[in-house]
This record gives C-alpha cells, sequence and structure tokens, in this order.
C-alpha cells in the first residue's frame, strides 16, 4: 500500500513539473531576451534625451554618451549625408541590437554580444529547472511522509484485525492521529472487550455445565448401583440397564469436553519462549519505562512450548498489564522447564494481593481496583485452552505461574523443516 501511495503521488508530481517546468523554462528563456531589448531601448532613449537633433550631436559629449552604452556594447550613429559614427568597441560574431530614430532621418543602434545573453538565459533557466527539480524533491518527500503517515496506521489496524481473529483481546492504545483510523481502532478494542468477555463466559459456561452434570450423573450412578442390588430381579435388570447407560452418558460427555479442548487447541504450535515472550516484553517496555519502572526478561533459548501464540501473547500481556496497574516496581518476565512442562512467573515488587482476594484473584469481576476484573480471569481461560494452567504461586510479592505442555519432538521437526528447503 505504502508504494502504491507513493508511486501515485510522485506521478502526479512529475507530470506536473513535466506539464508546468517545461513552458515556464521556455517562457524565461523568452524573457530574458525581452528584457534584454527593453534595456537597450531604454539606453536608447537616455542617449537621444542628450542628443536630438543634429547640432546637438556634433557638440555632444562623447564621454557621456559613452556612459549610456553598455559594458562590451557598441553604439551606431547614423546621420544622413555625414559618415557612420561608433562608440565602444567592435563587436565580434552575433550580436542582439536595438534601433531608434531620431531627428530627421537619423537613428542611433545600440547591440551588445549575444553571447552575453545567452549567458542570462541558461543561468536563469538553470535556475528555474533547479527549482523544478527542488518541487519534485519536496513532492517525493511529502509523498513518502503521506505514504508512511497513511500506510502505516492502515497495517496497524489491519495487524489488530487479524490478532483479534487470532484470539488476542488486548486493547492497543497507541492511536494514530487519524479520525477514521482512530474510530476503527476504538471499535476494535470495543470488539475486543466484548469478545473477551464473551470467550471468558463461554469458558465459565463450559466449566460450570461439565461439574454440574458430572456431579449429577455421579449421583444417578450410585442410585443405580443401590438398586442393581435389589431382590426383584426385573429391577435389578432394569437398574443394571439404565447404569450401561449412564456410564455411556459419562463416555459421550468426556469424549465431547476432549473434542472441544482440541478444537480450542487447535492452533497450538510449537512456539520458541524466548521469541514469543520477546514480543509481549517489546510491547510492554516503553509503557513501563514511560512509567519510571523496568521490565525485566529472563527467558533462556531452546524453551519450545505447545500453544497458540496469539494466547500465548494475550495471557502474559494481561499478566504484565496487572502488574503495571496494581503493582510497583520492576516486572519480571522468566521462563524455565520442570520436569515436562515449561513454567513462565510473572512477577513485580508491589505490596501483593490483599489476602481476602487471594481465593477469588481469578473469578470473572474481582478487582482490587477500579479495573474490570476480566484480565486474569480471561488470561487463566486462554492458558487452559491450550492445555496450559495459570495459578496464582505467590501473594506477596505478586508472582503468577503459567504451566505450559513441550512441545513434541516431532512437532519441533516437523516445524523447522519447511524452513529448510532450499528455495
Amino acid at each position: 500500500m505504502r508504494r502504491r501511495i507513493l508511486q501515485s503521488t510522485l506521478l502526479v508530481v512529475m507530470i506536473t513539473a513535466l506539464v508546468l517546468g517545461g513552458p515556464l523554462a521556455f517562457t524565461t528563456w523568452r524573457l530574458v531576451e525581452d528584457i534584454t531589448r527593453a534595456e537597450l531601448t531604454s539606453a536608447l532613449e537616455r542617449i537621444v534625451a542628450r542628443v536630438d537633433d543634429d547640432q546637438m550631436l556634433d557638440q555632444a559629449d562623447q564621454a557621456a554618451v559613452s556612459l549610456a552604452v553598455p559594458a562590451g556594447g557598441q553604439l551606431t550613429i547614423r546621420i544622413p549625408g555625414r559618415p557612420v559614427g561608433t562608440v565602444g568597441a567592435a563587436i565580434d560574431g552575433a550580436a542582439v541590437s536595438e534601433t531608434l530614430p531620431f531627428g530627421s532621418g537619423a537613428s542611433l543602434t545600440l547591440a551588445e554580444p549575444l553571447s552575453t545573453m545567452r549567458t542570462q538565459q541558461i543561468q536563469v533557466t538553470v535556475i528555474v529547472l533547479l527549482l523544478v527539480l527542488l518541487s519534485v524533491g519536496v513532492g517525493a518527500f511529502v509523498a513518502t511522509v503521506t505514504a508512511r503517515r497513511l500506510a502505516n496506521p492502515l497495517s496497524d489496524v489491519a495487524d489488530r484485525a487479524a490478532r483479534l481473529g487470532a484470539g488476542d483481546f488486548r486493547s492497543a492504545p497507541h492511536r494514530h492521529g487519524i479520525p477514521e483510523l482512530d474510530r476503527v481502532s476504538d471499535v476494535l478494542d470495543a470488539s475486543a472487550t466484548a469478545l473477551a468477555e464473551l470467550v471468558q463466559r463461554e469458558r465459565s459456561l463450559v466449566g460450570d455445565v461439565s461439574h454440574q452434570l458430572r456431579s449429577r450423573l455421579t449421583a444417578l450412578q450410585l442410585r443405580l448401583d443401590e438398586l442393581s442390588t435389589h431382590p426383584d430381579p426385573s429391577a435389578r435388570r432394569e437398574a443394571l440397564a439404565a447404569l450401561e447407560q449412564t456410564e455411556k452418558l459419562t463416555a459421550v460427555l468426556d469424549e465431547l469436553l476432549e473434542a472441544a479442548r482440541l478444537a480450542r487447541a487447535a492452533g497450538a504450535e510449537p512456539v520458541d519462549l524466548r521469541e514469543g515472550l520477546g514480543d509481549v516484553a517489546d510491547e510492554w517496555r516503553p509503557t513501563l519505562r514511560a512509567a519510571n519502572r523496568q521490565l525485566k526478561f529472563r527467558v533462556p533459548d531452546g524453551l519450545m512450548a505447545r500453544v497458540t501464540p496469539a494466547r500465548l501473547r494475550e495471557a502474559v500481556g494481561a499478566l504484565v498489564e496487572n502488574a503495571m496497574r496494581h503493582g510497583a516496581g520492576s516486572v519480571t518476565i522468566s521462563a524455565r522447564a520442570r520436569d515436562d512442562l515449561l513454567v513462565i512467573d510473572v512477577s513485580d515488587s508491589g505490596q501483593g494481593i490483599p489476602e481476602e482476594l487471594v481465593p477469588h484473584v481469578f473469578d470473572r469481576g474481582v478487582s482490587g481496583n477500579s479495573s474490570t476484573g476480566i484480565g486474569l480471569a480471561l488470561a487463566r481461560a486462554l492458558v487452559e485452552a491450550d492445555g496450559g494452567r495459570l495459578e496464582l504461586s505467590r501473594a506477596r510479592p505478586p508472582m503468577f505461574t503459567i504451566f505450559l505442555p513441550v512441545a513434541r519432538a516431532e512437532d519441533v521437526v516437523g516445524k523447522a523443516r519447511p524452513s529448510a528447503i532450499p528455495r
């Protein structure tokens, strides 16, 4: 897009320069000639004012007349019945001249070298062409700035929409100063908030429904177990049949929940934590620096987790934002391997979480400040969607810990293989 905007603007500038520059250079060339001839005519008029008849011409002060002759020029005096007189040096080569009659058939001709006028014409025309080139350069600079000013915000908005579609519901506080694009950003932020709440409610609903169904099915199985020991053979037979159907229903419920979990984790892929978490650190470091705080990044190389990149950025970004709003001091992002899991810690040096909020810190709507209270709940839901776990490992000073599955060796090899194919 930037290239198209730049090319179209430069094309308009070049066409304008050609349409205006050519005629302007030609007009300037002719204008210098007109000015030169006008100056010669004006000099002749001044000379005629001194010698306005034959008698005065005979008595004219040759020195005074020569002052009116331009440097390198020659004045020719023609009077009927008299020899032709000249004032000034002879001109070699072509000349530009003007003639002015006076008296009774007399005339004065003033000439100067044509090369002098051509030099002035070339100088002035070159200046005009340089101004045209300067205008083209200014136009190119303006086109570059305009293309960047329009293309970068559009690219940012497009990336924001793509991240939103991938499940990254973080708001983007940066605005571009363009009312229309800023309005789109506001709408995307509002949509992100609404989708975050919707996803969190969906996760909560699925968890609540599965828990309630399992509880009821367990209670039903206990009752059917008691009925299966009834002395009446027909009652015992029906109880066993009902118990079999209950077990099938439990298995179907487990399959549905597993299918839902696999569908949510369909975008999971091997992700280098140093690279993925580095993007989050780069995004939040300027904001923390503006608040006179520091972000420490301690993630070694070679930690490959199987997660959805957008969900990982969203979850860790929510934890960093929570530390920025409610914590104090430096914010630290660290990662390490433990057994068959990868552990990510996000901590700060603040006073921590009040004791009464610790059991409910991940509940929706619970907040120790004026925030919405959905950030931590959404972060946990996103981590759990990829088969991970998010816990509050320390209340004071606060530390949140994410447990992620390690990427399988075949997944890492399969991901790396396409990049190894020569192109």
